[in-house]
């Protein structure tokens, strides 16, 4: 089926670009029923095959595991899509130039178009409001309500000493906006050093975002990235 091609293109993708390793992980809404989402089993994203793949529910419950591993933050997915009727993709990842940001307090801000919603603000999710000691881990629904509230209807929210979560009306804008999020954080930090305390950063204005932000669905990278991806998930089974 096309969308459980998709969707390992998007994890194989992600893992090719640096946004996930071992662990992180993207899930499609099932166009069949909006009730019920795709995710891949525990496994490392750019091990990903069609048959790995499982059906949840929105209390991310595996519908038909057949002895196959969940993915621990699975709650993520399931409370964002409760929340947002209209996501139908979810990235959480650890992406280390985001990372930083999460636990400085330093602000991430739209410097260019291809990440121009970041402009919008990101919010960072502090997972002490909830719970105090835990692993940073979403492994309840709790916590993954609690992060869906903090990301309202942003399209990225940051994870406090974790990583982030970002979402798309599509699965290619998802994955893109993953992609150039964590472009967008490097360059960011590269424009603060270069800069130095005293320097000056032009970062887009409001009207800027505005514009570019409906632009930016990554059909052009999507076609590319997939065709990629799906080559070489078809070479391993060979």
């Amino acid at each position: 089926m096309k969308h459980m091609d998709d969707l390992v293109a998007a994890y194989r993708t992600l893992a090719e670009y640096g946004v996930i390793d071992a662990y992180g992980h993207v899930s499609l809404r099932s166009p069949r029923d909006p009730s019920r989402y795709y995710l891949a089993r525990s496994l490392a994203p750019e091990k990903v095959q069609a048959e790995d793949i499982l059906e949840y529910d929105l209390d991310s419950n595996p519908l038909e595991a057949r002895g196959r591993e969940s993915v621990m933050e699975r709650f993520i997915h399931g409370e964002i899509y409760k929340a947002r009727p209209e996501v139908i993709a979810v990235v959480h990842n650890h992406s280390p130039s985001v990372v930083p940001f999460s636990i400085t307090g330093v602000p991430m801000r739209g410097i260019w178009h291809m990440a121009a919603f970041v402009g919008d603000g990101l919010p960072n999710w502090e997972i002490r409001d909830v719970r105090k000691g835990t692993d940073l881990l979403v492994r309840d629904g709790e916590l993954g309500a609690s992060l869906a509230r903090t990301l309202a209807t942003h399209p990225a929210a940051l994870m406090r000493g974790h990583g982030s979560v970002t979402v798309g009306e599509n699965l290619p804008r998802a994955v893109g906006r993953s992609v150039y999020l964590e472009l967008s954080a490097r360059m960011q930090m590269q424009a603060i050093a270069l800069a130095g305390p005293a320097g000056k950063i032009t970062y887009l204005d409001d009207a800027e975002v505005r514009a570019s932000v409906p632009l930016q669905d990554y059909k052009r990278a999507w076609p590319m990235w997939r065709e990629k991806a799906l080559a070489k998930a078809k070479a391993e089974r060979r």
